[in-house]
């Protein structure tokens, strides 16, 4: 072997090479790095006597190779410093075109030329140098990032050079707060991210105060988030939740030195100034002409089940909710339900006739008796749901109409998306998928006039008060205005917000839309902090890195298989980055990776297509629910229309908001193509 700079148009990738690809590797990792420093750690090349588009190996034959120079050389190792020093070449060709000749080093590579030998000793040079890199951990990093500090680097340059935000730096010369036994400990894995990042706001009296308790048998020694109570004796009041001027109001404070969290250090002085806060704030909405600005304690909570919004002309109140933690929230514009309700009553009463003078309804006798008011509802009724079943856009959008408000035969619940485990909730709220949702959800609250802060499209209850934002009628009459694009997008995020977690309906659509699982989602730390079992974890990692990595770390622990996953979907420490990975349980169709099941998914998708009953008799098949249906009533149907006796006598249903919606009596059916049902259909 010997050492010598080449040109890069001299180089070339072997196939032999571990990372060959034709598609370019991701190099972002490493581009930073190589444009402040260069090329520091020589590729590994071999002579080549063929050119770049030939035959990539070298010849063999001793006789063919006499007197004959290389004329390219192929790299066994250094594939994506290769790549990386391509970009940073041609940046600076960019940058000294018209200002005289480019740097000529700046096209020179370091290269360790390895002597022509077979392509075993190339397979194993390339693996040798790939898979014997060792990360460092935080702790090697904060030693080495101290003292390029002390030889005058700035936090800015340090990140420039290794390719690191700001404040990973930050977070990494924060441990210089820590005794050194607390960042062995770090280090050791004895104590996790949480724990370490809470014991920054230590003193270093506090600190040593912690590790007693750690060498104390009888002792508890608090991490986490329990340690951030400990280190302040009780509540602990973040700084961004105060309503006063923080650098005014004097009071002291203290930060994590990963700079994101501040908190007070003194709470009972926080809360005297927040209440006079909320006072002002309190007077200030009263002088604006609220009717009244109510502040709720923090043993009180503001449900919004519990109250209506309401505007301010109507006599409307904010409600000022105080939490424990010190935030304020406040709610605009609402009255209790049963204060609503009586606002309501009095103003449906004033209409009707007025009030006597003790201000009740006067007593009128109504001019139907109950049994004959029921007599007309139930006939009515009739009519109208058997007129409906030619006008299927009208029934569509009732049918959505009633999913979003409700009523006293529907009972349409929000699929509520918890979990227990407060990082796979976090996971799923901040997903581009539910960002996509949420977006659409925003958007179809906008066509229907509905408040934007509401939580959800769909789950009215079907009791609101009458001209109420939830009110059935004004929902359908508001629908009947649309066109049937903007119907269909409510009703899909209607769908959405009402399709159950876990359910067998899930799968049925997963499959039948052919979802591309791996658009929306990618592996992230809740997914593989929720991973125990190791027969999982080792199919997972040959899934990611091949078998003959998952052979190799057959024996290791689940932690060290997670942390290889980790690393081939991230890309780091020069592995080739996984894309578009998913683990079988979440593709569609979903798999397991063990006989022993378990899996909620795959059972799920068991009981969507699950295959009928072959012993049951068509007689038998024909007696159950839904057999045939389909096809006898469109059968039925299409005799009485036939007959006339489903005719409709005032025409299909135009959903433009201009166009009429109905034609005289007598009228025959509207026959004129892209009609509703030709609409619906397609």
């Amino acid at each position: 072997m010997k050492l010598q700079f080449l040109p890069l148009d001299k180089l070339c990738v072997s196939r032999l090479n571990m990372r060959y690809s034709k598609r370019t590797p991701d190099v972002s990792d490493i581009l930073p790095t190589i444009r402040a420093r260069g090329i520091l750690q020589p590729i590994l090349v071999r002579p080549c006597t063929q050119p770049p588009d030939g035959p990539v190996a070298a010849t063999r034959d001793p006789a063919a190779q006499t007197d004959r120079k290389p004329q390219h050389y192929e790299i066994v190792a250094g594939c994506r410093r290769f790549h990386a020093a391509q970009i940073v070449a041609a940046e600076r060709l960019a940058a000294c075109a018209g200002a005289g000749e480019p740097d000529p080093d700046s096209a020179m590579l370091p290269c360790a030329v390895l002597d022509d030998a077979d392509d075993a000793s190339a397979v194993e040079a390339s693996l040798i140098e790939n898979i014997s890199r060792l990360d460092p951990d935080e702790v090697s990093r904060w030693v080495c990032f101290t003292r390029l500090v002390k030889e005058g680097r700035s936090i800015g340059d340090i990140a420039l050079t290794f390719g690191l935000p700001d404040l990973a730096v930050k977070r990494i010369l924060a441990l210089g707060n820590l005794l050194p036994r607390i960042r062995e400990m770090y280090r050791a894995e004895e104590i996790d991210a949480a724990t370490v990042r809470h014991l920054t706001l230590a003193s270093k009296s506090q600190q040593k105060a912690w590790l007693a308790l750690i060498d104390d048998p009888d002792a508890y020694a608090p991490r986490g988030y329990q340690l951030k109570a400990w280190l302040f004796g009780g509540q602990s009041v973040a700084a961004d939740h105060a309503l006063f001027d923080l650098e005014a109001s004097g009071l002291a404070t203290i930060a994590d030195l990963f700079g994101e969290d501040a908190y007070f250090v003194e709470a009972d002085a926080f809360w005297d100034l927040q209440n006079a806060a909320i006072e002002a704030k309190r007077a200030a909405f009263i002088e604006a002409g609220w009717a009244d600005a109510v502040i709720l304690s923090p043993e009180t909570h503001f449900h919004s089940w519990e109250y209506e919004k309401t505007p301010k002309r109507k006599g409307g109140r904010v409600y000022i909710d105080v939490r424990a933690s010190g935030e304020v929230v406040f709610h605009e514009g609402y009255l209790t339900c049963k204060e609503a309700a009586r606002l309501a009553k009095a103003g449906g009463a004033n209409a009707d006739g007025g009030t006597n003078g003790d201000g009740a309804s006067k007593a009128v006798r109504p001019e139907l008796t109950s049994t004959t008011q029921t007599y007309i509802d139930l006939h009515r009724h009739a009519a109208v749901r058997a007129e409906l079943l030619g006008r299927s856009g009208i029934a569509l959008r009732l049918m959505v109409a009633h999913a979003i408000a409700g009523s006293p035969l529907w009972r349409i619940v929000v699929e509520p998306q918890s979990s227990r485990n407060d990082a796979a909730k976090e996971s799923v709220d901040e997903s581009r998928a539910e960002a996509v949702f949420d977006a659409a959800r925003r958007a179809v609250l906008t066509i229907l006039d509905l408040p934007d802060d509401e939580p959800a499209v769909a789950g009215g209850t079907g009791y609101g008060m009458c001209g109420s934002h939830r009110d059935l009628c004004k929902l359908f009459a508001r629908l009947v205005e649309l066109p049937d694009p903007m119907v269909m997008d409510v009703l899909t995020v209607v769908m959405g917000e009402t399709l159950a977690t876990g359910s067998a309906a899930v799968e049925a659509v997963g499959l039948e839309i052919g979802m591309p699982m791996a658009d929306w989602w990618q592996a992230d730390e809740a997914f593989l902090d929720s991973l125990r079992d190791r027969e999982v974890l080792l199919a997972m990692v040959a899934e990611v890195a091949g078998d003959m990595v998952a052979s190799a770390n057959a024996k290791e622990k689940g932690k060290t298989l997670k942390g290889i996953i980790r690393d081939h979907l991230a890309g780091n420490g020069g592995r080739e980055k996984r894309e578009g990975w998913v683990p079988r349980w979440m593709a569609f169709p979903p798999a397991a990776y063990t006989s022993r099941g378990g899996v909620g998914t795959v059972e799920a998708h068991a009981r969507a297509f699950a295959a009928p009953d072959e012993d049951a008799k068509p007689d038998e098949l024909a007696g159950e629910p839904g057999a045939d249906l389909a096809g006898e009533m469109a059968e039925e149907l299409d005799g009485v229309l036939a007959k006339g006796e489903g005719e409709s006598p005032q025409g299909d249903f135009v959903p433009d908001p201009g166009a009429e919606r109905r034609v005289g009596p007598g009228a025959e059916p509207s026959s004129e193509p892209g009609g509703e049902s030709d609409r619906l259909a397609a």
